[in-house]
């Protein structure tokens, strides 16, 4: 059965360099409870959302897989993502830990499945083997497309050199305070899609007093005016909430449109490297136990 919502069509599909799609807008599911997860993705879906990012580090892809379920869509009707455990880069425990994926969440393939961190501090600095494992996922059909998460231009240079596939997105910490211009410009070279991950700076830049300017102008909140930068500039998104209200206002972005000087405008607040609010991917090297 197929439940339709009128509003999704506002979401842009965003082509990928294999041919396929990706909804521009996603739920993100990162810090929910397992036990939230189910109800906070199928209300994410009754909203008119249409891709879902989870990672096998969050534990929480059987929710993500129950909400589907729930929400009375078919399979092919949501786009899910999910990402390698930082433990599991050598190619036979990757290829575990994606089995294990598919069956938490009760899928027979994913729609995008990422490497979630480089770590070229350890793994004598092996991604690439790692890589070439998702290759075999993608080639069996069980990942329709594949990617990389917190790569930069020298790691992504380095899969250029030494493997066949080029990832389809790159899933990295872009916001108003982290512009993460280089890496962008890569990808826009190359056919890689970027993600943005913390949009919003976890929060930190919607006092900021240009976003709350052009919010106020607009009519919309610092939140729907900071997605909506990140939009016109081509990225996606998934911003997470479980708050039903919240959870629709990230949707209500597709209804305005800033101008050049706005984009110009945010866009100048990066703060480089003292923006990041996350982990440096050239030094990350957490495992969890």
């Amino acid at each position: 059965m197929t439940k339709e919502n009128p509003t999704m069509t506002a979401v842009p599909d965003l082509r990928l360099n294999n041919g396929h799609t990706i909804p521009q807008l996603g739920f993100g599911v990162f810090q929910i409870d397992p036990a939230e997860t189910a109800d906070a993705v199928r209300q994410a879906l009754e909203i008119g959302y249409r891709h879902i990012d989870t990672a096998e580090m969050y534990q929480n892809e059987k929710g993500v897989g129950e909400g589907v379920r729930a929400s009375g869509l078919d399979r092919s009707e949501v786009f899910v993502t999910s990402k390698l455990n930082n433990g599991f880069h050598e190619p036979d425990a990757a290829r575990a830990a994606f089995d294990g994926t598919l069956e938490a969440l009760g899928f027979d393939y994913v729609d995008l499945f990422l490497i979630h961190w480089p770590l070229p501090t350890l793994y004598d600095g092996d991604f690439v083997s790692t890589w070439k494992t998702l290759e075999e996922f993608y080639r069996a059909g069980r990942a329709r497309s594949i990617g990389v998460s917190n790569f930069t231009t020298k790691h992504l240079g380095r899969l250029a050199a030494e493997t066949e596939i080029t990832p389809a997105v790159n899933q990295i910490e872009v916001h108003p305070y982290l512009d993460n211009a280089e890496v962008r410009a890569y990808g826009q070279q190359h056919g890689i899609l970027t993600e943005a991950w913390s949009p919003i700076a976890q929060g930190g830049v919607l006092e900021d007093p240009t976003i709350t300017t052009i919010a106020n102008r607009v009519g919309k909140s610092p939140a729907q005016v900071t997605l909506r930068w990140h939009v016109q500039r081509g990225d996606i998104i998934f911003p997470k909430s479980t708050t039903p209200s919240r959870i629709k206002e990230n949707f209500e972005i597709f209804d305005f449109e800033l101008t050049e000087d706005d984009i110009t405008a945010i866009t100048a607040l990066d703060k480089g490297e003292e923006g990041r609010t996350g982990p440096n991917p050239d030094v990350f090297d957490f495992i969890p136990e």
